[in-house]
């Protein structure tokens, strides 16, 4: 909050007041808010009526103790409102309060004619009257000689002097805010010793990061892009998966994961619906005869794509094996211009993180990508009984110009009944 706008006061000048009594309300740009005296007293003045639209930190009312005769403000003063100190004990020292120029400060009609003249900041000059109340005398003393200097023991000044320290930029932790010995080292190690701060660490935006960004900017700017989810269980996917491996567990050319599994329901799924399997071009759709299955690959320096061809008649094992083959190519740099263009279709998987659902981003020119998040076991209805199930989000973004909501749907409810029925892929 940086202004605000008095709206209503909702007391009249010369009131009794009491603290915690609601004074007026302020409007800000997302709220109105009621404020609360500071203090009790009598309303002296309201200095910025209803209407007007002033700076945090600006004195908007004055209240007095009863029969204090205060002086008006004229015009609008910026400045933080500050409750009068309680009356001390009388003793042989008081602890001063420090002053920063601002704020309404507790003065005597005489003094404050007298500092305006004399153009002394009153929020500088040390009070000597009760509680702290600014006298005549007060602002001819600081006039004259000036603000009083810190006070100090006679041991800490001689360690200041011989370390050339200026005192007044000391602050004092002893009794009153005296400065101590202790103070004075600790300005010295802290002048001896100055904080070091390593540099910020700067990362080029350059290369692959800088040409993802401007394919995903890209993207974004020029589809009409949109995402559905759906929610899909997978137990059946994670027992087939389970079944695999033990079959092939003495094989170590064969290593099958979700991911392979999800690529062969996709690339069927997308059989089905060709829409899905098109890219843009100028003003033409092309629909696709065969499923060149984009697979993201995050590295070091931002993401790849590299494209696993004709996937739609490749069987799971040769799926497996192609796709850490590119992996691993995409990995090590390795991947030729033919592996990385071409694709119709793209997925992008972060099951691996504890992630359940996100948007991807299209890869232009292709139609649609689809997300994967993490296999997470919960509660679900299964069979009308509850059930701890595998479940899994998906989550499908599709250019709206190319296609509309009802076939990108049903593709993705045709792709996660696939892994929900793992055997239907056969169908």
């Amino acid at each position: 909050m940086k202004e605000g706008k008095i709206t209503s006061w909702l007391v009249k000048e010369g009131d009794n007041v009491q603290k915690g009594q609601e004074l007026f309300e302020v409007e800000t740009e997302k709220i109105t808010n009621v404020v609360e005296s500071s203090a009790s007293g009598i309303l002296f003045q309201i200095v910025v009526p209803a209407g007007n639209v002033v700076a945090t930190g600006t004195i908007v009312a004055i209240i007095t103790e009863p029969g204090e005769q205060a002086e008006r403000i004229e015009g609008i003063q910026m400045g933080e409102s500050e409750e009068a100190a309680p009356a001390q004990a009388d003793s042989a020292e008081k602890k001063p309060q420090k002053k920063t120029g601002t704020g309404f400060v507790p003065a005597s009609p005489v003094a404050r004619r007298l500092a305006k003249e004399l153009e002394v900041d009153l929020g500088l000059v040390p009070g000597s009257g009760p509680n702290g109340r600014v006298t005549e005398t007060d602002v001819k003393k600081y006039h004259e000689e000036g603000p009083p200097p810190p006070k100090i023991t006679p041991l800490a000044l001689e360690i200041a002097k011989q370390a050339g320290l200026d005192i007044s930029s000391i602050d004092g932790t002893g009794e009153n805010g005296k400065i101590t010995k202790e103070d004075v080292e600790r300005a010295i190690k802290m002048q001896d010793e100055p904080e070091e701060t390593a540099p910020p660490k700067v990362i080029p935006f350059a290369g692959m990061r800088k040409a993802v960004a401007d394919n995903m900017h890209a993207s974004l700017q020029n589809a009409a892009q949109l995402t559905s989810f759906a929610e899909v269980d997978v137990t059946e996917m994670v027992r087939f998966l389970s079944l695999i491996r033990e079959e092939y567990k003495r094989d170590e050319t064969v290593r099958i994961s979700y991911n392979d599994i999800i690529i062969l329901a996709v690339s069927r799924a997308l059989k089905r619906f060709p829409i899905m399997n098109s890219t843009l071009v100028g003003e033409e759709i092309l629909l696709h005869d065969s499923v060149n299955m984009g697979i993201a690959v995050a590295l070091p320096d931002g993401l790849i794509v590299p494209v696993l061809r004709d996937a739609d008649k490749k069987g799971l094992l040769q799926i497996a094996k192609e796709t850490r083959i590119l992996a691993g190519n995409a990995r090590e740099g390795n991947l030729s211009v033919d592996e990385v263009t071409g694709g119709t279709f793209t997925i992008t998987n972060v099951s691996m993180f504890q992630v359940d659902g996100f948007t991807p981003i299209l890869k232009p020119p292709e139609t649609g990508i689809l997300g994967v998040g993490r296999v997470k076991e919960k509660p679900a209805v299964y069979n009308g009984e509850m059930a701890i199930r595998s479940m899994m989000y998906l989550s499908l973004t599709f250019d709206h110009r190319i296609v509309d909501g009802s076939p990108a749907n049903g593709f993705l409810e045709t792709a996660g009944r696939y892994l929900q029925h793992p055997y239907l892929i056969m169908s």
